[in-house]
């Protein structure tokens, strides 16, 4: 059952169909929501809020995008939120926060992966993320992010460009 035919199921009161579309897309949210912060715990406090809105909003949700670039959006201001009010934190506290996160990839490929992001800038490293970590298209990362699908297709490439420099892979 696509997305779409979900949501009307959910706006009917279907709870079944809440849950179906909670399970498809609440681990992929989770990984994007640890993406931007340090503790697992709030990754999952910041998942569980992206579908607390998410449902409170379908009422006005109307199709026009596509419903996966419509939750990621509804995470994505969570996290900008979420990360205005986290304090500052030194270099060595990043990277120890940085370690205890990361579930995603073998800890060999850790330090590879914090290197190459952090050579990028906020907007680089979002889009870079979004394209390779949750698998959007550009379409959906500019509705995400709320640029345009150029914007986004560039931001990929010169993020990939910096990274293979930095890699010492440059083409």
């Amino acid at each position: 059952m696509s997305d779409d035919e979900l949501v009307e199921r959910i706006k009917g009161g279907d709870e079944a169909a809440a849950e179906e579309l909670i399970d498809r897309y609440y681990g992929a949210i989770l990984r994007y929501c640890g993406w931007h912060c340090a503790a697992p715990e709030k990754a999952e406090d910041l998942t569980q809020e992206t579908f607390l809105k998410l449902f409170r909003s379908l009422p006005k949700y109307r199709g026009r995008n596509k419903f996966k670039a419509y939750l990621y959006t509804i995470a994505n201001r969570l996290c900008i939120d979420e990360s205005r009010k986290m304090p500052v934190y030194s270099l060595e506290d990043a990277e120890d926060m940085a370690d205890r996160k990361n579930t995603i990839v073998q800890a060999e490929h850790r330090e590879d992966i914090r290197r190459l992001l952090g050579v990028l800038s906020v907007e680089q490293r979002e889009a870079v993320i979004l394209r390779f970590g949750q698998e959007l298209g550009f379409f959906e990362i500019a509705k995400v992010t709320g640029c345009s699908m150029r914007t986004a297709q560039s931001r990929v490439r010169n993020a990939l460009r910096l990274m293979r420099k930095e890699f010492g892979d440059e083409r």
